[in-house]
């Protein structure tokens, strides 16, 4: 599968490239959109619920952001991790905000893997079952 730069691409793909442009102020769209754009209707789709969930709402842009890098990192993809950290970094993430961000990543995840490893039952102040 090959990349489909704009002079390529179909009308609907360009329709699509055209808005992710115009929302973010940019000349063209990176490989994500350009590889997905192999399936215009997925490239619709997708672009359209990620302009949705990261609009401002109750969680500003910054957290959004920074909520991506981190299930990004716990996921293991690079290419989300790097795009999404120059987006938090752009809404304002500092390197310190970065380093505690995956600080809790790790710790998130190390805990995580006890919990379920010694499969230890939620304690009824949590919601878990009363005793």
């Amino acid at each position: 599968m090959q990349p489909i730069d704009y002079a390529d691409a179909s009308p609907e793909v360009r329709a699509v490239y055209d808005d992710i442009m115009a929302s973010r102020g940019v000349t063209d769209v990176n490989n994500f959109w350009k590889y997905l754009a192999n399936d215009p209707k997925g490239l619709r789709r997708t672009w359209t619920s990620v302009k949705e969930i990261m609009a401002p709402g109750a969680l500003d842009p910054l957290v959004k952001e920074m909520l991506y890098v981190a299930v990004s990192a716990s996921n293991g993809c690079d290419y989300c991790i790097a795009s999404h950290t120059a987006a938090a970094r752009k809404a304002g993430m500092s390197d310190a905000m970065l380093g505690e961000l995956l600080a809790v990543v790790g710790m998130a995840n190390e805990t995580n893997r006890l919990a379920q490893g010694y499969r230890i039952p939620v304690d009824a102040q949590f919601g878990g079952p009363k005793d």
